[in-house]
């Protein structure tokens, strides 16, 4: 690519970037919350903070296909102490500008199946809305809400885990597409938006482990269709919890400008991975993050 060409291929990020800053400088001028639930006061501290947060949750959802909700939404409800309806519903609207920064990025670096996308976003909004309607009757049952979280990290995190490690015997395809599956696509996108309604992760969690298990997709076109799926479904799911009042606003602006940029950088370097390293640290995570929701609804807590 030209030094032109990749100029201009930075710019729809440099716009989001500029209007999420105006947005963030409105609403902390205006100090205006968003949610009807109590959240903590924000300091020059909270903020430094939740930029490099979303940064490092940009980075590691550009690289391993995914939002950064699993960065983030522990982040904000174990070290920061948001109540967890209020985390997933701010996690899930900052997923909005990370899936436009790091679908473009991946777009553009040809890392994504464009009929997959599709096939698998549509029938996902559809999930999307379900998964809304089931949330508000568990948003004021925070520990439950938890412990869904946590099982909904275990089967990828077991079986991204073992897959990195090397010992199993099943190939890593390669190309630049996704074998075709329409119905399957269409199936499988609808639960993932289920999911995302729910438990407000974007679906990238389960959307990379499932692509490349249930559909043999290749892993580095894997992570930038997972990233291009979550634009439909954060934006409206997003946009139901913002309507909700479960988004801390100025919060979720902070996480998004550290994402956009991190996203970007993910998707560029993503190809400096080998296929199972990538695996390796995606289930790792999620196997962390899995181990402290499920222990925090038994009165554990782990750093």
């Amino acid at each position: 690519m030209t030094r032109a060409g990749t100029l201009r291929s930075y710019a729809p990020t440099a716009v989001l970037l500029a209007l999420l800053i105006i947005g963030l400088i409105v609403v902390l001028a205006s100090d205006v919350a968003g949610t009807g639930e109590e959240i903590p006061d924000l300091t020059v501290a909270d903020g430094a903070f939740l930029v490099l947060i979303g940064l490092a949750a940009g980075v590691l959802g550009g690289i391993i296909g995914t939002g950064g909700c699993s960065v983030m939404l522990p982040a904000i409800h174990f070290w920061m102490g948001y109540p967890a309806s209020v985390a997933v519903g701010t996690t899930l609207f900052a997923v909005i500008f990370t899936a436009i920064s790091g679908g473009y990025g991946h777009l553009i670096r040809r890392n994504l199946d464009v009929k997959a996308t599709a096939w698998l976003g549509g029938s996902g909004v559809i999930g999307v809305l379900l998964g809304s309607w089931l949330f508000t009757l568990l948003a004021d049952q925070g520990a439950l809400l938890g412990l869904i979280l946590g099982l909904a990290f275990l089967w990828p995190a077991l079986r991204m885990s073992w897959e990195g490690t090397g010992l199993s015997p099943t190939p890593v395809r390669e190309g630049d597409s996704i074998p075709e599956h329409r119905w399957g696509f269409a199936a499988f996108g609808a639960a993932i938006g289920v999911l995302t309604g729910l438990v407000g992760l974007g679906g990238g969690y389960a959307l990379v482990p499932g692509l490349i298990y249930l559909f043999g997709a290749p892993v580095y076109v894997t992570m930038g269709t997972s990233l291009a799926t979550m634009i439909p479904l954060a934006l409206v799911g997003g946009g139901i919890k913002l309507a909700q009042g479960y988004v801390a606003i100025g919060v979720g602006l902070l996480l998004a400008t550290g994402t956009v940029v991190g996203a970007q950088f993910g998707a560029a370097v993503i190809k400096r991975f080998k296929p199972n390293t990538l695996k390796l640290v995606f289930g790792l995570y999620f196997l962390y993050v899995a181990t402290k929701f499920i222990t925090a609804y038994f009165g554990i807590k782990i750093w």
